[in-house]
């Protein structure tokens, strides 16, 4: 039986992500009505948030356009953020499962360099598909995006990836870090304001993705 550790890093987003055939039990079953209530929620979130953007759409919005109560999404999902969290949770389990068992090179199969260059192109499709809900989950409050349990999974990802390029432990960690700085939101949309397309966007961070992870000091950049 494989061990977690042939899978990769454990997603600890707000709805885990396991490696598979573990034997481990599923979660309890969300009840019906409750099950309901979430997705006429996150239905109406969506369609509000992409309507009129997400700064201009309150609770009572959201609760009025799925018809429950406003006390009902906010002991569900806390505030916008939440809201936000929530509506990237399946996206967010489709790149991680892509990284954990898809093809190469995103997924295992392809050398360290070649992956690490894979996960920012996939990271960026990610964010720039919903860019202003994670710039919420990733702004919610001062330092929320290094508290949410899905940076801890990139960042363990490329720090491991890093790692197996010849990169020291330590500047690993570190390099890592500097990879995902320009991968927030916030600093996506700001040169996306300022002109900059989204295929230079694109490019540019992942060639820089591609200099950091295969130096001439850390690997051959015959092994990407």
């Amino acid at each position: 039986m494989p061990s977690p550790r042939d899978y990769g890093p454990w997603s600890v987003s707000s709805t885990p992500l396991e490696p598979p055939t573990l034997g481990r039990p599923a979660p309890p079953r969300e009840r019906s009505d409750a099950a309901r209530n979430r997705r006429r929620i996150l239905d109406a979130a969506a369609w509000l948030f992409a309507e009129h953007g997400v700064d201009a759409v309150s609770l009572d919005a959201v609760a009025a356009e799925a018809g429950v109560g406003k006390g009902t999404v906010f002991r569900r999902f806390g505030d916008k953020s939440g809201l936000a969290a929530a509506l990237l949770d399946e996206r967010e389990r489709e790149l991680q499962e892509a990284m954990l068992a898809g093809p190469p090179p995103l997924g295992p199969g392809a050398g360290p360099a070649a992956r690490v260059v894979a996960f920012v192109r996939a990271y960026l499709d990610y964010v720039l598909g919903a860019p202003e809900l994670v710039r919420m989950s990733e702004t919610a409050s001062s330092g929320a995006r290094f508290r949410l349990g899905a940076f801890g999974f990139w960042h363990t990802h490329l720090r491991i990836l890093l790692e197996r390029a010849g990169h020291p432990p330590a500047r690993a960690v570190v390099l890592a870090h500097a990879l995902l700085g320009p991968l927030a939101a916030e600093h996506l949309l700001a040169q996306l304001d300022a002109g900059v397309s989204r295929e230079q966007l694109i490019d540019g961070l992942a060639r820089h993705a591609e200099l950091v992870a295969c130096d001439s000091s850390a690997c051959d950049m015959s092994q990407r």
